[in-house]
């Protein structure tokens, strides 16, 4: 069979279902079953040798540990109710006007999107979110979009607001000195460009009077000390990044201490966190790094990498616009994660200019907002 169909095309083939099957999710099977299929299939059928598909998932290992630290704060400040309480003073800070329930509502966002990640606020933020603007009886969906949409527009603020970000970058991830330079204003404008759109699509919705007597969540002491935790691992990972460390075990080491710290607090072993956790990224991620390899196997990557390579020698410019807008529209295609994963190998092996390598960056952490399917973020939301 194989004979007859090519192993290009079988790999290409193999890849394609896969990612299919992870954007789609046919007969509601979890995204990291297709990613995982696919990357057996490349193994089981001989397309890529074993020993290559355990290194190519070793390359992730900074990615796992980095989402294992991000979702484990994410589950305390949810189990302890920070995303309630964040929430809910939104609502009696508003003084009835859903306009500035909007504001407010985005500036969380875009706070728990930069120091928690984009998949916080998708996943974690959300229903909080949408429970406060129900009780508060609003109009719940402008309120949802903002969570979509600032999960990806807020995304390249920091290296740690984007699991994609470590992704694309890889072993080269700029010290925290070098990404504000490059990253900020385009941050700021992403950040201000998207509450322009978002504003003026939803400003009939907006023009309600909404209740503001919510019963107050009080912080509890167990809440404080999560509330501490993220803190001092936002502080950490700043202090790692300025450094130019990898950021998965400082962020995991942190984030286990303060599970460690409410478990002894609490007396009682920390089982039902662990419960909350979506571990199903991990083998997502890693059968994403399997499937990548196989296309590499293909010369895909090497051939990108050449044009790129060719673009950026005859004119950094347009070789930054027509890679940023390329990623951004190939992401909405296959998500953003397999789309990162190819961009980052082919601009990796290439030795890009930052400038070409800014724009993939923000083409796949920005790109996104153009379809529900484009980011993870934005599936889970």
């Amino acid at each position: 069979m194989l004979a007859l169909i090519g192993t290009d095309r079988a790999i290409w083939a193999i890849a394609g279902l896969a990612t299919l099957g992870v954007i789609a999710r046919p007969w509601r099977l979890p995204e990291f079953l297709w990613a995982g299929l696919g990357a057996l299939a490349l193994v089981g059928l001989g397309l890529l040798p074993w020993r290559d598909a355990l290194v190519a998932a070793g390359r992730g290992t900074d990615v796992y540990l980095f989402l294992i630290g991000m979702m484990l704060l994410a589950e305390l400040a949810r189990s302890e109710g920070l995303f309630d309480i964040l929430a809910g003073l939104a609502v009696r800070w508003s003084g009835g006007s859903a306009a500035r329930l909007f504001l407010l509502i985005y500036g969380v966002g875009t706070l728990v999107t930069v120091f928690l990640s984009n998949d916080a606020t998708a996943v974690v933020l959300t229903p909080a979110v949408y429970a406060a603007a129900i009780t508060a009886r609003a109009e719940p969906l402008p309120y949802l979009f903002v969570c979509a949409f600032i999960a990806n527009a807020a995304s390249f603020v920091l290296p740690i607001s984007n699991p994609a970000n470590l992704v694309v970058f890889g072993e080269q991830m700029p010290p925290l000195g070098d990404w504000l330079s490059r990253f900020a204003l385009p941050s700021a404008l992403a950040i201000g460009a998207t509450f322009a759109v978002l504003r003026l699509t939803q400003r009939a919705a907006l023009r309600q009077k909404i209740a503001t007597d919510l019963p107050a969540r009080r912080l509890t002491t167990e809440g404080a000390l999560a509330a501490l935790g993220i803190g001092g691992t936002a502080l950490v990972l700043l202090v790692a990044s300025a450094l130019g460390w990898r950021l998965g075990w400082p962020s995991c080491l942190a984030a286990l201490l303060t599970a460690a710290l409410l478990a002894a607090r609490r007396r009682a072993l920390p089982w039902s966190l662990l419960r909350g956790i979506s571990w199903g990224v991990l083998p997502l991620v890693a059968g994403l790094f399997v499937l990548v390899a196989g296309l590499d196997r293909t010369g895909a990557l090497a051939m990108l990498s050449g044009v790129l390579r060719q673009m950026a020698a005859q004119d950094v410019a347009s070789a930054s616009w027509a890679a940023g807008t390329g990623i951004a529209l190939l992401s909405n295609v296959m998500n953003n994660l397999p789309a990162g994963l190819i961009a980052g190998q082919a601009v990796q092996a290439a030795s890009m200019p930052a400038q070409v390598r800014g724009a993939i960056l923000i083409g796949v952490d920005l790109g996104p907002n153009l379809s529900v399917t484009g980011s993870l973020a934005t599936i889970l939301w």
